[in-house]
């Protein structure tokens, strides 16, 4: 078959290498005694090494060439695959018929999980990538088909007979099929569960973490897809029973690249919500997190998406604390300073309302959005991915457009205790219609809706976002209206609350420390391209 959308990676042709023969015997033989160990690390190690060194260019051997090895073992032939179309996903352009085998794998990996009793034990962080790499070839599938006027007559005709291949609600499906089956939201409905399963992170005796583990991923998995579809609120609600903000409770900073997809999209959609303090309070989290661990993956081949999401997060914080100064109580001094090395100049632009800045940031961290639905095979001029990215580029401008001029309004605010309205519109260049629209949009801004500690991630109760807050009174003598001004300042910090902060900040570290996320994620693929 052709290529579509790339040149073909070479055929594998050459016998097995001795060593490649050895790696999946004892891999083979690691998963049926449950040595997770050993698993884990032929999995993070072993397979990247043989990578490098036998298929740089090349895929894997196909499964028919070493099935025999493994005694035609049906469902570690599905995980060979698994690993097989990932490192091909990673390494070449897929041809429309891979992206379809890797999509079949997929539903016949699930339907292992759903419909049978799995007894085996595998490494978390394979189980994540499982699900990572699921939703990312549902991602990239969705940007290759968009593109449909790069496409020839053969490759659209070959569309129209793959349009069951990584459906959106295939995808929902499976993903909810395997949190349900799980039972992960109703065993994790309480704090102290929560607990006991990042304690034991997923295991329990001898029996099989798999379902429970993807269970639980597949919790994030949904945040993901909901958010590359521009649904934030039903993103939020989807994490169920992860509460970020509750970190002491969470697997996920056991896995690096778990926890890095957590925070992205969940601060992504409360900045999208218009949630600035959420927002600035998840990203800060991640980002002091990533400033702890990346060290860690220096050699992994996850090491530069992992520097380019701190990147991407960084801009989406610059934002966020622009947009609403009074989040940046809510992020670190480290984070803060670090904040400033990289985007000072381009937040003193924001701050004197230049246009250009904020759209340029959120191009570079924004995720890549998919469409809800397939793109007519008819109209070929349609980019339905341009066309997604500009429906969520228009709902963020709309909101931005209505604040640029606030950081102006403050600007001169904040040199008064008392102005009238006349002499502020002359201070500004405009009249008072427009400084009255201008307070209007001030006062709207003031409080919005911050997670409280109590239900799940999109809950929460409107508090102060405000750095200035404004009352408007008439002058008794001259009939004048009056501006009442007062900066509102954040509140120091106690030195309990410094202490406990910091014996907090001690206790993450250690954990992050002890963590086999350390090691390296098991992705040959690296983190996904978020």
């Amino acid at each position: 078959m052709e290529a579509y959308g790339g040149r073909a990676p070479e055929t594998f042709s050459d016998p097995v290498p001795d060593m490649v023969k050895q790696f999946v015997v004892y891999l083979y033989r690691h998963i049926r005694e449950r040595n997770i160990r050993e698993i884990f690390s032929m999995y993070d190690v072993s397979f990247a090494k043989l990578s490098e060194r036998f298929f740089k260019t090349t895929s894997w051997p196909p499964v028919h060439m070493i099935a025999d090895l493994v005694d035609g073992d049906h469902v570690f032939c599905l995980l060979y695959k698994e690993m097989y179309y990932r490192h091909l996903y990673a390494t070449t352009q897929p041809t429309l018929e891979q992206r379809c085998e890797s999509w079949d794998n997929y539903v016949n990996l699930f339907r292992v999980l759903l419909q049978s009793h799995v007894n085996m034990q595998l490494p978390n962080g394979w189980l994540w990538d499982m699900v990572d790499e699921f939703i990312y070839q549902f991602q990239s599938f969705a940007q290759y088909r968009g593109k449909l006027a790069q496409k020839s007559p053969h490759e659209l005709e070959l569309l129209k007979k793959c349009d069951g291949v990584w459906d959106l609600q295939g995808v929902l499906h499976y993903l909810q099929g395997l949190i349900d089956k799980s039972g992960v939201a109703q065993e994790l409905a309480s704090d102290d569960a929560q607990r006991r399963f990042c304690e034991t992170e997923g295991y329990e005796g001898h029996s099989s973490n798999v379902l429970r583990t993807m269970g639980y991923f597949s919790l994030i998995g949904l945040l993901r897809v909901h958010c590359l579809l521009g649904e934030y609120e039903t993103a939020l609600k989807a994490l169920g029973p992860i509460q970020p903000f509750k970190t002491g409770n969470l697997l996920t900073p056991k896995v690096a690249g778990a926890n890095i997809a957590l925070y992205y999209y969940t601060g992504f959609s409360y900045l999208m919500l218009q949630r600035y303090l959420d927002a600035a309070r998840a990203f800060n989290i991640i980002l002091n997190y990533i400033n702890r661990v990346k060290a860690y993956h220096q050699r992994s081949a996850q090491y530069d998406q992992i520097l380019k999401k701190n990147e991407q997060m960084y801009a989406l914080l610059a934002v966020t604390t622009s947009l609403c100064p009074a989040s940046q109580r809510n992020i670190d001094e480290s984070v803060a300073n670090t904040l400033k090395e990289k985007y000072n100049e381009k937040m003193q632009r924001i701050q004197r309302g230049l246009e250009g800045v904020v759209d340029e940031l959120f191009t570079y961290s924004c995720p890549k959005f998919v469409a809800a639905t397939p793109p007519r095979l008819d109209n070929l001029t349609v980019n339905s991915n341009q066309e997604a990215y500009r429906q969520q580029f228009r709902g963020f401008m709309s909101f931005v457009d209505q604040q640029r001029q606030l950081p102006v309004l403050k600007q001169f605010l904040k040199l008064y205790t008392t102005i009238s309205l006349p002499k502020l519109a002359g201070l500004m260049d405009t009249d008072e219609a427009a400084v009255k629209e201008q307070l209007r949009v001030l006062e709207g801004t003031s409080q919005c809706k911050t997670w409280s500690g109590q239900g799940d991630a999109a809950a929460g109760s409107m508090q102060s976002a405000a750095d200035v807050e404004v009352s408007v009174s008439k002058d008794a003598d001259s009939g004048a209206e009056l501006i009442s001004v007062e900066e509102v300042n954040a509140p120091r910090s106690k030195g309990n609350e410094f202490i406990l902060r910091h014996i907090t900040k001690f206790q993450e570290i250690v954990r992050d420390l002890n963590s086999p996320a350390l090691a390296g994620t098991a992705r040959t693929a690296g983190v996904a391209a978020y």
